[in-house]
């Protein structure tokens, strides 16, 4: 990747919402969204959660996921209150593994983003996360 590549990429995270990094293969997608998100997390007030999605990512099994991030205050409990509780923070989601999301975890997302001004999602996948709108680079 070249220095003007990355800093696309670098850029989008800052400026937009959602950003997906898709590929053929897990370990260059994995090894780029979290060289970004440790790149970028002094610029969120509230940090960086990186989650790797594991198979049948559901929401509660996110929100489980996202308590046990390290560093990460503890998220109350039930996906209501976690959405309500992140709805207050600046920080990137990385979310690694999204082809494993299910169509539930999706749309919770989707409404996550429309409480959550603060909050910008870095995706790694296959497929591009479909949560709206948002960028793609394709390694």
């Amino acid at each position: 990747m070249t220095s003007t590549e990355l800093s696309w990429l670098l850029t989008a995270v800052r400026r937009g919402r959602v950003l997906t990094v898709t590929g053929r293969f897990r370990a260059p997608r994995s090894l780029l969204v979290r060289d970004v998100a440790r790149r970028l997390a002094s610029n969120f007030c509230d940090g960086v959660a990186v989650v790797t999605v594991a198979e049948a990512g559901g929401v509660r099994e996110l929100v489980a996921a996202l308590g046990c991030v390290p560093g990460m205050p503890f998220l109350p409990y039930g996906t209501r209150d976690a959405a309500s509780w992140l709805a207050e923070r600046d920080m990137l989601l990385v979310l690694d593994g999204v082809d494993h999301l299910t169509a539930d975890t999706l749309r919770w997302l989707r409404e996550l983003l429309a409480v959550a001004p603060g909050l910008r999602i870095l995706a790694a996948g296959r497929h591009v996360l479909a949560v709206g709108e948002g960028r793609v680079h394709r390694l």
